[in-house]
């Protein structure tokens, strides 16, 4: 009994000791960083857009230092394996945060993704994520490509190991959190904070609907082309609906990707993949979920002739292709490049330096 006590008093003892270590450490780190004075930022709404059916800043207060911590984290190529893969090399910001001019992403060891890299802007208006709509929540998001052995190939513990040594993130997390430390909740809370505040808003169609610019001829011939055939799924002013839909391409047999049947095993979805805001469609080439389209006409030319009309779950609303001759596929084009915002694609609040 008396050996029993002797235990149960040293265990007190030790975990007292431990609990006053850690108030200690916080201590030292609110003395060494200052005092915690988060500056906090506000998440305008454009006029006349919806919305978000989600608030994704609900539990994750927005903040300045929050949102430069995140945009670092970003832009870390410490985030993946051997340091050469951050966020920022399947998103970049001059192709609307999309990869470039490629069908699929390099990846760790050359590797590449096997889906062409969706545009990462307006993400506070969308409740599921990916392709194939698998994620439901921007917080979580990054632990996918973190963790993919073809992408960034890291674990969670790793990436926490090496901000822990970066001499700049213990700061920053204080700053942006408080005492604590660096924890993958943070990390992750962080960077969704810069990706949710990426808004674009400001293309030459932006300014026309504010009363600032007009179309020209083509671009408003354009502009009831695409209202009249287009505007059903891609709805302004996102240009999507944030729907999943077959529209009629042919299963690629490298991949074999079966889009959101893969998430919800329901073979009504097979085929379905989520619906690409047309913003900034330009910069975001090439095409479809396995970009294998590589411009904007061929993507009007599908519609038009290309579509597979016998998959048991193609969207309805294809099942007669669409009607567009070649005057109205050219004023379409005009009209399309009115989405492009070059605010959005060189401020400098979402670049690296």
């Amino acid at each position: 009994m008396k050996t029993r006590v002797i235990i149960l008093f040293f265990s007190v003892v030790v975990l007292s000791a431990l609990l006053i270590s850690a108030c200690k450490k916080n201590d030292v780190a609110a003395e060494n960083f200052g005092p915690y004075n988060p500056t906090y930022l506000s998440f305008n709404i454009p006029n006349g857009w919806p919305v978000p059916a989600t608030n994704i800043f609900a539990d994750n207060p927005l903040t300045e230092q929050g949102f430069q911590l995140g945009k670092k984290l970003f832009y870390d190529g410490r985030l993946s394996k051997d340091g050469n893969f951050p966020c920022a090399s399947c998103h970049q910001q001059f192709a609307a945060f999309a990869t470039y001019d490629h069908d699929f992403s390099h990846g760790f060891d050359n590797a590449f993704t096997t889906r062409n890299a969706p545009a990462l802007f307006n993400l506070a208006w969308m409740d599921k994520l990916h392709w194939d709509g698998g994620i439901n929540h921007i917080e979580v998001q990054p632990l996918a490509p973190i963790t993919a052995p073809n992408e960034m190939a890291e674990t969670i513990e790793n990436v926490l190991n090496k901000l822990n040594a970066d001499t700049a993130y213990p700061a920053m997390f204080y700053a942006a959190f408080g005492s604590g430390g660096i924890t993958s909740q943070r990390m992750l809370k962080a960077l969704a904070q810069f990706m949710g505040t990426i808004v674009s808003n400001n293309s030459k169609y932006d300014k026309v609907k504010r009363g600032e610019a007009s179309f020209t001829y083509s671009e408003q011939n354009g502009y009831t082309v695409f209202k009249a055939k287009c505007e059903t799924c891609h709805k302004e002013p996102l240009f999507t609906d944030n729907s999943f839909r077959n529209n009629g391409l042919a299963v690629n047999p490298y991949l074999n990707d079966y889009g959101r049947m893969r998430i919800t095993n329901d073979k009504n979805d097979s085929l379905k993949f989520k619906v690409p805001s047309l913003r900034n469609v330009m910069l975001t080439f090439p095409y479809m979920h396995d970009g294998r389209i590589y411009s904007i006409g061929q993507v009007i030319d599908h519609y038009r002739s290309g579509i597979i009309t016998t998959q048991p779950t193609l969207d309805p609303l294809l099942i007669n292709r669409i009607a567009i001759s070649n005057a109205e596929k050219n004023d379409l084009i005009y009209f399309l490049n009115t989405l492009t915002d070059q605010q959005m694609t060189s401020d400098p609040r979402f670049s690296a330096n």
